[in-house]
């Protein structure tokens, strides 16, 4: 008897275990931003896109309106159990390039600095109003026939 209920005490430990451990938070990194080291690479008034492409490579995303800046983001993402995943860090860098194609200044902001902007917005307009169906449906035999009944 003592015996089962050894294995019993082990076997309910080992799942209290188990289950705690799938408790555990898990994080996911999107994206790509270059430490302060690959930095050091580049030089603010003589590097050159080309030059800064070969030091750290080309990035994700570029200026909307031209091509002067480039966005290199990284963002840091934690989960845990049923929970949506929440952005714990971010981290955005920006290397401007003068009119002859230089880096002007390398400039770094974290999640603290952001603001949600919303970049494109494509709302479709609905052609149904707030008219109840049988209202509607109605208007439009009365249209198709010259005259409106409501």
């Amino acid at each position: 008897m003592r015996k089962v209920r050894g294995k019993v005490r082990l076997v309910l430990l080992a799942g209290l275990l188990m289950a705690l451990s799938a408790c555990a938070a898990s994080f996911r990194t999107h994206g790509y931003a270059p430490t302060e080291e690959e930095l050091a690479a580049i030089t603010v008034g003589q590097d050159t896109r080309e030059s800064v492409a070969e030091a750290i490579g080309r990035p994700s995303t570029t200026g909307l309106v031209s091509e002067d800046n480039w966005y290199y983001v990284q963002s840091r993402f934690r989960q845990f159990a049923w929970q949506a995943p929440q952005e714990v860090e971010r981290e955005v860098l920006v290397i401007r390039f003068n009119a002859a194609g230089k880096v002007a200044n390398i400039e770094r902001f974290g999640l603290e600095d952001g603001r949600v902007i919303v970049l494109s917005r494509r709302i479709t307009p609905s052609a149904v109003n707030d008219a109840p169906l049988l209202r509607q449906m109605l208007a439009d035999i009365g249209r198709a026939i010259g005259g409106r009944l409501f």
